[in-house]
């Protein structure tokens, strides 16, 4: 029987990816010119960071499912050593007062972006073994007794989460470990579990981040200029301020691709985590929209790749990275438009970076793996 990909899916995540080497190339030229010289440096490496991903992502296309699930936790393993490398003198990177980077030769990655998905794998995995064929019959009878259920399951799942939650509060990297726990929460829903577990998770995770929040003074501060944007228009402001400057500026059609004036030094991260801000300068509301949709429909289809998976792992991973991908683009262009604090993560697909891009092509290698396997 021949097996068939998922070519919609195919054609959406092409035109993102598109459209974000698109808009980098004319959004970076600028800043390329200013620091290197020429206009082509930064698109240029992000052109290569494509190239990597998408050679990772055809291997991990033809990687047997059942062998992902073999080896998640050594592949997890290996990505948390990675993590708490990063505090290691002369191997860590420090960027903007944060440790979440690993230079070699040169060259920096970011850990935290491929381990959203080696969690989402691993945590797949360890789920989809509490309900195999086999356990699925106690996991019934778990369920009417209740302790087993809450303590095999509900509790490790916890400590799980905790871990993670430590690694990142070391890293200063809230917004990542609030994506990455939303994805593994909707995984552990997507396994079946009772609804208040997740109920409980949730109100237990809304407690934690309100702690992190307070304990930090720049998180509070931040939590502050997002109620109330025009208290430090010049500070902490500034680059919401700037951002809704530009969306308000393109109109419903926008500048023209290339025209934006905001991506001349007054808009800062205009090419990480404020590009959606530069769409809506140059292509307007309708560009917004376009690229709102196309996330959308994103999500329409993985979910579907993910109803029709052929095991539950497959079921579950397709659920994880479904749901990282889709809520870290929308927690971006939520913080972009006033509506969420500025969250610092890249729009996925646009913003410059490296990790993330070869990160998220992965992702999408592994949905057309599963989607073939239906």
């Amino acid at each position: 029987m021949k097996k068939h990909i998922h070519y919609y899916f195919l054609l959406v995540s092409s035109a993102l990816l598109a459209f974000g080497l698109l808009f980098l190339s004319t959004l970076s030229a600028i800043a390329s010119l200013q620091v290197f010289g020429n206009t082509n440096y930064y698109i240029f490496h992000q052109l290569i960071a494509v190239g990597i991903g998408l050679a990772a992502a055809l291997v991990a296309y033809k990687i047997p499912l059942w062998f992902f699930k073999k080896i998640a936790p050594y592949v997890f393993f290996l990505n948390l050593l990675a993590l708490g490398a990063v505090f290691i003198p002369g191997l860590g990177a420090k960027f903007w007062g944060a440790s979440r980077w690993i230079s070699i030769g040169g060259i920096s990655f970011q850990p935290s972006e491929f381990f959203k998905i080696t969690a989402v794998i691993f945590i797949s995995a360890w789920l989809s073994s509490k309900f195999s064929e086999p356990a699925r019959k106690n996991w019934v009878f778990s369920v009417k007794r209740g302790y087993d259920n809450f303590i095999h399951v509900f509790l490790p799942f916890l400590v799980f989460l905790g871990i993670i939650t430590i690694v990142f509060i070391f890293q200063k990297d809230i917004t990542t470990l609030g994506i990455i726990s939303v994805t593994l929460i909707a995984i552990y829903f997507a396994a079946g579990t009772p609804w208040w577990h997740t109920l409980l998770i949730f109100i237990m995770g809304a407690g934690s981040a309100i702690l992190l929040v307070i304990k930090e003074p720049y998180r509070f501060e931040r939590v502050l200029i997002f109620l109330h944007p025009e208290k430090d228009p010049l500070g902490m402001g500034h680059q919401l301020k700037q951002s809704l400057i530009a969306i308000g500026s393109g109109g419903w059609l926008g500048k023209g691709l290339g025209m934006s004036t905001q991506k001349f030094g007054f808009l800062p991260q205009s090419m990480g985590d404020s590009m959606f801000a530069i769409i809506g300068e140059e292509t307007g509301i309708a560009g917004c929209l376009a690229v709102v949709i196309l996330f959308l429909v994103f999500l329409w289809m993985g979910l579907t790749i993910a109803h029709g998976a052929s095991d539950t792992f497959s079921k579950l991973a397709a659920t994880g990275i479904t749901t990282w991908i889709v809520f870290q683009a929308f927690i971006n262009i939520a913080s972009t438009m006033g509506l969420f604090p500025v969250s610092g993560v890249p729009l996925p697909f646009f913003s410059y970076g490296g990790s993330h891009i070869v990160a998220e092509i992965i992702g999408v290698g592994i949905l057309l793996n599963i989607s073939k396997e239906k």
